[in-house]
């Protein structure tokens, strides 16, 4: 059962760092429940503010609906008491309420309600669809705008108005216009995270849209550093922020672009480098070559951001 009321969430997860674990895998790939419980524990106890279990990072996208409970229920096992963990609802609605009723049923907070499967979307159905998932569950859910799901600030008012356990908006597409129109018409009434690919990228610029957090696929390795970064953002300490981006950012980002889908694959090479090894990425997504392994362990060392505590 949750510990906290929807908007207790959102007070919550607005003012700190969020992040994705990467979900453990054996060998033959099937899941390895130990390496993902120590993973999870070791996340939770470096002063997150909350974790999404089977999200984008966590390849939800590649576990069956079985996994993807069982990924919840560990995750809410393991993590420390004080760290809210949430899953994620995909695919059809039926799929995407099925997977909020299997959160909470396991002990999760909240949700994030991934785009709907392949199907391009009217406002009209991306109301019907997150007022589906909202209506199925009492924990809160949170949008993530991207894809094929790209809400109006109408829309998301709509669902303001309809669901009080509608507490969040995730944006990827970084559309300054849509995130000034939807936190001009919202307000307080939601908390705004970002969620570009390697979010700390634009982090600064987007607190001053009302992005006060995002969630920080490096965390999983560097968790540290990644806190740290979060902390100047908040400050905006400028000079800070562009020196961790030069020193570790930027570079990673070049060994990230050298393949499709390596946002999820070099987290998992990320782990592997710092001596936390979570397995293979499932296909369709491949590791990275053995050198780009290597540039990436060099510039972790470089960077001086091996974590403290192994």
């Amino acid at each position: 059962m949750a510990q906290r009321t929807p908007q207790e969430l959102a007070d919550v997860l607005k003012d700190g760092l969020l992040s994705f674990p990467a979900t453990a895998f054996n060998d033959d790939l099937s899941l390895d429940e130990k390496t993902y419980g120590e993973h999870i524990a070791w996340q939770s106890s470096k002063g997150v503010a909350g974790l999404f279990a089977a999200g984008g990072t966590g390849e939800g996208f590649s576990l069956s609906p079985d996994e993807h409970r069982r990924v919840l229920e560990i995750a809410v096992a393991e993590s420390d008491p004080n760290v809210p963990v949430l899953g994620s609802a995909s695919g059809a609605t039926w799929q995407a309420v099925t997977n909020v009723r299997d959160a909470e049923a396991s002990g999760a907070e909240g949700v994030l309600a991934l785009p709907p499967y392949l199907s391009e979307c009217t406002q009209e159905g991306l109301f019907d669809h997150v007022s589906a998932i909202c209506s199925a569950t009492s924990i809160g859910v949170i949008v993530y705008n991207r894809s094929n799901a790209i809400y109006s600030a109408e829309t998301v008012e709509r669902l303001a108005d309809a669901h009080e356990n509608f507490i969040g908006f995730k944006d990827a597409i970084g559309n300054i216009e849509q995130l000034a129109k939807v936190y001009a018409r919202n307000g307080d009434r939601l908390f705004y995270l970002g969620g570009l690919p390697t979010a700390e990228t634009y982090a600064l610029p987007l607190l001053q849209l009302g992005l006060s957090t995002y969630s920080s696929a490096i965390y999983n390795f560097v968790p540290d550093f990644a806190l740290e970064f979060y902390a100047d953002v908040r400050a905006q300490n400028h000079a800070a922020v562009m020196e961790k981006l030069r020193r570790f950012v930027l570079p990673y980002l070049e060994i990230r672009d050298r393949g499709e889908g390596y946002g999820v694959s070099i987290v998992k090479a990320g782990l592997k480098a710092v001596g936390r090894d979570c397995g293979m990425v499932r296909p369709p997504l491949r590791n990275l070559f053995e050198q780009e392994q290597q540039a990436l362990e060099d510039l972790i060392n470089t960077a001086g951001i091996v974590p403290a505590s192994r």
